[in-house]
């Protein structure tokens, strides 16, 4: 990395020449092209605006969270997990190997940097990154990157979303999203709703039923629900092992049966399944179906209360779209995230509007000048993994391709004698 903010001045701030790529987000994402890179002699900068990597994980998950999915299909790229791991990593043990794998790879993000734009500059042939410091003495410091490749690694899942709703501003209760709850122990005794039926939002009933709160969640449309694990045997691994031999639709419809056989039908308790089968609703619009820990045997014996979905607030109600009241202390809202790309990425030919790559997976990883996507495609962290891979390689090949020209070009004094 080179800089020459001396010579360089034309927007009164710190200009620092990136040789190779400039990496936006140290989450698994941007920690795993990382490694690519470091793996194909490329270098690199990691812009990440909190402290730490993997924040999200870090900072916005809840204390009981683990790993949905069995630990070998979680790994990151030339890291497997520890042996000693269990089946299902805890958050701590995950965030613990997402810190080894940044020691082991070498990689040192340039942390408390927020990028405010990326453009690319066509003149120049080269993309533009203004970050401005956010902690530390040189909070307030700004600074441009100059480099030709660009990796957003930002995921899908930097924003946390809460739906406007009329009368939430005048509720006198706590109001909090998903990624600021840790425990149900500070909601011992207190009426809760919880909004959103998602893998979060059942997660989170079930937590508040252990500390002996009975909360009530509010299911605004239909999910599907399957068993973690059908006889001993992870449900997603053996839906892939599936896929190996059956078309998809057959494979949908045995998932189902054995969630029926093994659950019991859900309709009757208010929870609805999709016309479309889970696998289908997955690949078709990233919709992933509950993967259930213990919440639907809270929801049969009614200590987790469905609820349809919120007219309104008032002062320490929330009125239902039955037209059903109920006195409550605290909303919890589980209603997922977004995208922040929109908010920094200036380009509307790759990413659509929403902050996801518009080309469908597996081509969302790679647009035009120079610009690459990891971690979007909806597919968790193999598919993080699998684009991180993609990303190194093409990069890596035009690294060493530019490496072996220059190598190869004859020196201007050698030609020049040459000609006499």
């Amino acid at each position: 990395m080179f800089s020459f903010s001396d010579n360089y001045d034309c927007f009164s701030r710190r200009c620092v020449w990136v040789s190779g790529p400039v990496i936006v987000g140290a989450g698994p994402s941007g920690l795993a092209v990382a490694a690519g890179l470091k793996e194909q002699g490329v270098p690199f900068v990691v812009l990440e605006k909190a402290d730490c990597v993997a924040s999200l994980w870090q900072n916005r998950t809840y204390d009981r969270l683990k790993l949905h999915l069995p630990k070998q299909f979680c790994q990151l790229p030339e890291f497997p997990f520890p042996e000693n791991y269990p089946k299902y990593p805890t958050k701590k043990q995950f965030i613990d190997y997402l810190e080894s794998y940044a020691k082991k790879f070498d990689i040192n993000p340039l942390f408390n940097e927020c990028v405010e734009s990326a453009k690319y500059d066509e003149t120049c042939r080269l993309w533009r990154v203004k970050t401005v410091s956010i902690s530390g003495d040189a909070a307030g410091s700004e600074v441009e990157y100059l480099c030709q490749w660009l990796v957003v690694a930002t995921g899908e899942n930097s924003e946390p979303v809460v739906p406007e709703i009329e009368g939430l501003s005048e509720f006198k209760g706590e109001v909090l999203h998903a990624c600021d709850y840790r425990s149900g122990e500070t909601f011992r005794g207190k009426k809760v709703v919880v909004v959103g039926c998602g893998n979060s939002g059942m997660e989170v009933c079930l937590d508040l039923c252990n500390h002996d709160t009975k909360p009530s969640m509010v299911v605004r449309s239909s999910v599907h629900v399957l068993p973690r694990e059908i006889l001993g045997k992870s449900t997603f691994e053996l839906a892939m092992l599936m896929l190996k031999w059956l078309p998809l639709w057959l494979v949908d419809k045995i998932l189902l049966f054995l969630a029926w056989m093994i659950l019991g039908n859900m309709e009757k308790f208010g929870l609805k399944r999709p016309s479309v089968g889970p696998l289908e609703l997955k690949n078709t619009q990233g919709k992933t179906p509950v993967l259930d820990i213990g919440a639907i045997e809270k929801i049969r014996s009614r200590e987790i209360q469905l609820v349809s979905g919120i007219n309104k607030f008032s002062s320490s109600m929330v009125e239902l779209v039955n037209g059903k009241k109920i006195e409550i202390d605290s909303v919890i809202f589980a209603t997922g995230y977004r995208s922040n790309v929109p908010y920094w990425l200036e380009e509307s030919e790759f990413f659509s509007k929403n902050g996801i790559p518009k080309a469908p997976f597996p081509n969302g990883w790679k647009g035009k000048a120079g610009l690459y996507a990891a971690g979007f495609t909806r597919r968790g962290l193999s598919g993080a993994s699998a684009d991180a891979m993609k990303i190194a390689e093409d990069i890596g090949k035009i690294w060493k391709d530019r490496l072996r020209k220059k190598k190869q070009k004859v020196p201007t004094h050698r030609r020049c004698i040459s000609t006499f």
